[in-house]
């Protein structure tokens, strides 16, 4: 059985996880050099003899600390925004599905082929193959083609639920009565593996999440022999 040690975060899979990296790479750097800049005036005014005892104000020194952080705001909220848009983008999708969240289960239809519906339960660990992770593996996966505009809609027929793949940059709030939707664009295959991210209950942790991603003439053989 595989161990926990062996899955390490999965790589992104998708355009819009690449873009989440690359803004949480450059907020880190900003606050990099506010926290070094920071430390340097500190350390430079203990060490410092020249101290202006009688300076009460500085109409110079608040315009800086004034402008500055609006400046480096607005560097943190262009790209932030810009991902806000690309989450919310719906663009023509070829593919739809439907995630139903249960306790403590998922359950998936595909309904433009043909009508396919099945669950998705946890493994047992007596189950579990020596390639397979505990708590993570299903005996159902969901299977969908890469560089293929996907669409995913997620409700609950319970509670609510939270349908989501890191590696996707995906996260879809299932909730009884309404549908959520989200985008799927998937770069490679493989498998990716995510969890509900909604405290549901007393088996919240055991209701884990496996798509595999195949090519698209792979996955039409699929669905003809399903």
């Amino acid at each position: 059985m595989a161990s926990w040690s062996n899955l390490n975060t999965q790589d992104a899979n998708s355009p819009l996880m690449e873009q989440l990296i690359m803004f949480h790479d450059h907020t880190m750097m900003i606050i990099m050099m506010i926290t070094i800049t920071v430390l340097y005036m500190m350390l430079s005014l203990m060490k410092s003899k020249f101290i202006n005892l009688m300076m009460l104000e500085s109409q110079m020194i608040e315009l800086i600390w004034t402008i500055l952080p609006a400046i480096m705001l607005i560097f943190i909220a262009l790209p932030s925004l810009k991902i806000l848009y690309m989450i919310e983008e719906t663009n023509k999708p070829l593919i739809s599905i439907k995630a139903i969240g249960h306790q403590w289960f998922w359950s998936y239809e595909y309904s433009d082929f043909k009508k396919i519906e099945f669950d998705s339960y946890m493994k047992p660990t007596n189950d579990l193959k020596s390639n397979e992770f505990r708590l993570l593996e299903v005996d159902n996966r969901i299977v969908l083609p890469y560089n293929t505009q996907t669409r995913i809609m997620a409700t609950s027929s319970d509670v609510i639920h939270s349908w989501t793949i890191p590696c996707l940059g995906l996260k879809i709030d299932a909730s009884p009565g309404r549908i959520n939707q989200g985008n799927i664009m998937m770069k490679r295959p493989g498998l990716f593996y995510g969890q509900c991210s909604e405290i549901c209950g007393a088996n919240h942790s055991f209701m884990p999440i496996v798509m595999e991603s195949i090519n698209l003439n792979k996955f039409l053989s699929w669905l003809k022999n399903y």
